[in-house]
């Protein structure tokens, strides 16, 4: 069965390049490490977010939406990506974020200011909570005569997901232009959209490396149920019916630490070793923890030295600025003077 992609828009500034991890690869031994740098897609810094709301912000203006509605933490790089792209498209944007109104003004929920987005704010929200916001807000617009889009956690729906897919087709081009293709792709996972949609590329384009997800917060078995999900909903949106199951999805999991966003010292650690060795910038969210728990299976020997890694970067640089005093100043004592 074969699947036509919806129309998208050209937001992100593609390809993004593939590196190899030379200094690390040495220091840790082996495998050889590359890096898909999603971090350098453009659009205000949005990361890996604004492949999928290249396909979600499009669905909005077919829809004919005038409205941008999504959710996340105080310090969501989804959000703020939304609020980037509702600004170019001259659309508003309103973000339903967790935390109380009167935080610091850094990092993202700054640039979210900044781009002219709405906040409403939920001291202690669930995800239930997250929705059930956003859909009264949505009617709230409604009856100012304005529709909204409603854009879940993440964009991780089947639209959103189409972005990683056609992300897939990017790489394998790459590959074949370097003659080479990783053994192993890893990816951290935060809400399953981007996952869902390297899985589903992999089908489509053939793609042959196995793909890993690196769970941030709660556990594997959640992010399986999550792919499923979405592959469910694009059967229903889109009438493609994928071959892929919850056990075709492999998860590392043991990395979530002591919670969503909250990095320890061992995660800070790593964090500063990439900057380090490889002038690469992770964030405490997702790609410092998923990095942490790549070099910890890379000590356990699950990948052999002999294989090939591509650590995909999703991005979220601006939601570590407000941790910076939580960094052990150990981190930084060899550059000091």
């Amino acid at each position: 069965m074969t699947f036509t992609f919806p129309e998208k828009l050209q937001l992100a500034q593609l390809p993004t390049p593939i590196q190899k991890m030379e200094r690390l690869t040495a220091r840790w031994g082996g495998p050889d490490l590359y890096i898909k740098r999603d971090d350098l897609t453009g659009m205000a810094v949005s990361g890996n977010k604004v492949r999928k709301l290249e396909f979600s912000a499009a669905k909005a203006l077919r829809e004919g939406c005038t409205v941008l509605i999504t959710c996340g933490g105080g310090q969501s790089n989804h959000a703020r990506a939304t609020a980037a792209t509702a600004a170019k498209l001259g659309l508003r944007c309103h973000l339903v974020l967790s935390g109380a109104p009167d935080q610091p003004q850094q990092g993202n929920l700054f640039l979210n200011r900044l781009l002219g987005a709405e906040i409403t704010f939920l001291p202690e929200a669930s995800l239930e909570d997250f929705n059930e916001v956003m859909c009264e807000l949505a009617a709230d617009y409604a009856r100012q005569g304005e529709k909204a889009l409603i854009i879940p956690l993440g964009a991780s729906d089947a639209t959103g997901s189409l972005g990683y897919a056609w992300a897939v087709k990017e790489m394998t081009g790459q590959f074949d232009a370097m003659q080479w293709t990783p053994d192993h792709i890893v990816v951290g996972c935060g809400s399953g959209g981007t996952l869902a949609g390297l899985l589903l590329g992999k089908e489509l384009f053939g793609l042959t490396s196995q793909v890993w997800g690196i769970n941030v917060r709660v556990d594997a078995a959640y992010f399986q149920q999550a792919v499923v999900d979405i592959f469910a909903d694009l059967a229903r949106e889109y009438g493609y019916q994928t071959r892929i199951q919850a056990s075709d999805v492999h998860m590392i999991d043991g990395y979530v630490g002591a919670g969503y966003a909250i990095s320890g010292p061992a995660e800070m650690a790593v964090i500063a070793e990439a900057a380090r060795e490889e002038a690469i910038l992770l964030d405490t969210a997702y790609t410092g923890k998923a990095f942490y728990g790549l070099s910890q299976e890379v000590y356990k020997g699950r990948f052999s030295k002999d294989a090939s890694v591509l650590f995909l970067h999703t991005g979220g640089l601006f939601g570590m600025f407000p941790q910076a005093e939580e960094f052990d100043p150990k981190s930084f004592q060899a550059g000091d003077e």
